[in-house]
């Protein structure tokens, strides 16, 4: 009787346990660089954390909480691999979520790696992160550089124009764009000459010199991949110097309202740009989520919103579809994971890790004393990737 007794005893103590354990909130690790680039990510924030509540006030994920613990990486490499660590170690996230800059996130996703600790990388946008760099535990939400060039392209081929100037932030995300567009122009319009190339460094660009070099190649037309104060910048100085007069220019993001927004009448009209245009976007899920949004925070969305809202779904929807936190069973449940988000539905690729989700393209032009995009598109990611064949020779085999 004592002994039945005892193992009555440890079978409850098992099952306290185990009941304990699964009303313990999941922990996801989310790391950016909210110091330096406050304009994207305070919006992603709110939106990571809208997301949050959803999952939290509908249950959860298997009846428990999603809790995320946040920290600041200082937009540096080193300093975002060590709060990848103390994330992992310390605070036994998970999951790892986040980052901005691309040679931050690829550091990151170096760690992931080496942990075998899943990474949904929210932002970054250089290629390497799916392709080149490529691995087993890391995903990517927004459309790459590769992919938002490419959606620029065909209006770009379509112009004619031979002298191109390139403008970009000296660093992986700049690189990797200038790389793919300079590729994808020359496959669509062979005779295309590139007659200058300026890279100053991201957050120090000398925009007076930078107006006059690309001035002083008397370009046809330009292709930048600047953002943030440096687009400002630019702007100011190319307006002033009279550098967009008469040229065609395409821009990756500077569409998006947290760099639009800031230009108000210096807005260089009829560039070609991706961005964001949110107030004018009718489509139901969209409305919904604007709607939530505005509820919750008294502000209008940008596009940061938009990008940690689906990237906290994406990872409470790996979760349910695992059934577990297992690295391994979280990974097979990313593969091919089809989730809703304020743009449709987006697919996270098998192939390559890389979601579908796309971008929308349009010209900037003036409203009110304001940048607006118009005449905009929303172009799907899934028809701006690389051939399944060419993805397998990028990426590294696993």
């Amino acid at each position: 009787m004592a002994s039945m007794k005892r193992i009555l005893a440890a079978a409850a103590a098992v099952l306290w346990v185990g009941l304990a354990q699964a009303q313990q909130p999941i922990r996801i690790g989310e790391l950016n660089s909210y110091k330096g680039f406050p304009a994207f990510l305070e919006p992603y924030r709110k939106g990571w954390q809208l997301a949050m509540e959803e999952v939290n006030a509908a249950g959860g994920v298997a009846g428990r909480k999603i809790e995320v613990i946040s920290r600041d990486d200082n937009g540096n490499p080193g300093d975002a691999v060590r709060v990848a660590e103390e994330l992992a170690s310390r605070e036994q996230v998970q999951v790892l979520m986040g980052t901005f800059a691309s040679h931050v996130g690829l550091a990151v996703s170096d760690f992931a790696r080496q942990r075998k600790l899943p990474f949904l990388a929210a932002e970054p946008l250089s290629d390497k992160l799916v392709w080149d760099n490529g691995n087993h535990y890391t995903f990517r939400l927004r459309a790459s550089t590769y992919m938002q060039t490419a959606m620029l392209i065909p209006e770009a081929a379509r112009l004619k124009k031979k002298r191109w100037a390139i403008v970009y932030p000296n660093y992986e995300y700049g690189q990797s764009a200038a790389d793919a567009f300079r590729k994808l122009l020359k496959a669509r319009q062979p005779d295309v000459e590139f007659v200058a190339e300026q890279a100053p460094p991201l957050g120090k660009i000398d925009a007076g010199a930078t107006v006059q070099a690309l001035a002083s190649a008397k370009p046809d037309a330009i292709f930048s991949a600047l953002f943030g104060a440096d687009l400002a910048k630019f702007v100011r100085e190319g307006n002033t110097r009279g550098l967009f007069r008469g040229r065609e220019v395409f821009n990756l993001l500077a569409g998006e309202p947290e760099y639009l927004d800031p230009l108000k009448d210096e807005t260089p009209e009829g560039w070609t740009v991706t961005g964001y245009p949110w107030s004018e976007i009718a489509s139901p899920e969209h409305k919904k989520f604007v709607e939530a949004y505005r509820k919750r925070w008294n502000d209008y969305p940008r596009l940061g919103s938009v990008v940690g809202y689906a990237a906290l779904h994406s990872v409470a929807a790996a979760l349910r579809k695992a059934g577990s936190t297992e690295p391994e069973k979280f990974i097979a449940a990313m593969r091919d994971l089809n989730i809703d988000t304020p743009f449709g539905k987006i697919t996270y690729r098998a192939l390559d890790h890389q979601s579908t989700m796309g971008a929308y393209v349009g010209k900037l032009a003036k409203r009110d004393g304001k940048g607006v995009m118009v005449d905009w598109v929303y172009r799907d990611g899934r028809s701006y990737l690389p051939s399944d064949d060419e993805v397998k020779k990028l990426r590294p085999t696993e």
